[in-house]
């Protein structure tokens, strides 16, 4: 399929050792040597942390609009698509980093991680931290730089790989949402929704239906329609449907895919069922909604 793209999509290079594909960069470096790139829609096969320690300015995420303050962190996700607006007076950080860094085990803590931050298309891409706060996190920042001068070095990858889970753990603690409900991996609810999360980013090609997830969860469609609802004033028919449109969105407008393709690709045996599926949600037909 990377041939009907119509946007750039980026990847990590092995440049650090043979095993660790990760990279640290200055903002302010970054925006000054790239003319164009962050300019246009992009994506990346990496997860991405964006910490805009000063400057403001405007980040478009999937097709929405978000502000740049001081101290706000975007997460972004494979595939998501971005860019900002042409703006070169950021300070902050730029951290990537590929799956192996942050993968899916039977760790709460790490699915908890991976689905809050990262993976949460129903919710904002940033948080904000207060300048205390951003004092700690720019003790580990400056720890990960260090490491990375370590190459070689005993548990190399392993203690790059702790501290962007240090760094990770401090921001689910200590920062805020820009907007929306606080989650609690402490909180029964949080958790099934969270896991429903990651079942939804794994499936939402071939599942459509509430049942489907309730049965990968082992738990009934009602605690898993109330566990969503808790968490974020929805429900998980709606959270399936904005999956599925979402995707459908970023093949409409940056690939030369064909409708009935792109119908094929979320799983709709039907091309005119998908074509309705689309209407419905959005008020718009798909060759509408791509004009």
């Amino acid at each position: 399929m990377d041939k009907e793209l119509k946007f750039k999509q980026f990847d990590l290079s092995q440049s650090i050792s043979s095993d660790v594909e990760f990279e640290y960069i200055d903002m302010q470096d970054f925006f000054k040597e790239c003319l164009i790139e962050p300019y246009l829609g992009h994506t990346h096969s990496y997860y991405q942390i964006l910490w805009f320690q000063k400057g403001e300015g405007v980040h478009y995420v999937d097709f929405k609009e978000y502000p740049i303050k001081d101290n706000t962190l975007f997460f972004i996700s494979p595939g998501q698509i971005h860019y900002f607006e042409r703006n070169t007076h950021f300070e902050g950080v730029m951290i990537h980093f590929n799956e192996s860094f942050l993968s899916d085990d039977q760790s709460s803590e790490n699915v908890f991680l991976k689905y809050n931050l990262f993976n949460a298309f129903d919710a904002v891409p940033y948080y904000t931290i207060t300048a205390d706060s951003a004092l700690r996190l720019h003790y580990i920042s400056n720890e990960i730089k260090t490491e990375l001068g370590n190459v070689g070095a005993f548990a190399y990858h392993d203690y790059l790989q702790y501290l962007i889970k240090m760094f990770l753990i401090y921001i689910q603690r200590n920062a805020q949402r820009g907007v929306g409900m606080p989650l609690c991996i402490n909180n029964a609810a949080n958790r099934t929704f969270v896991r429903f999360r990651q079942l939804l980013e794994e499936h939402y090609k071939k599942c459509h239906t509430v049942k489907e997830y309730a049965n990968f969860l082992h738990v009934s469609t009602k605690t898993l329609t109330n566990s969503v609802i808790e968490s974020t004033q929805s429900t998980p028919l709606k959270l399936i449907n904005a999956r599925i449109t979402l995707e459908a969105k970023r093949q409409l407008l940056y690939s030369s895919l064909k409708v009935k393709e792109i119908s094929y690709l979320l799983g709709f045996e039907d091309p005119s069922y998908f074509v309705k599926f689309f209407k419905r949600v959005t008020g718009a037909l798909p060759a509408e909604w791509r004009k």
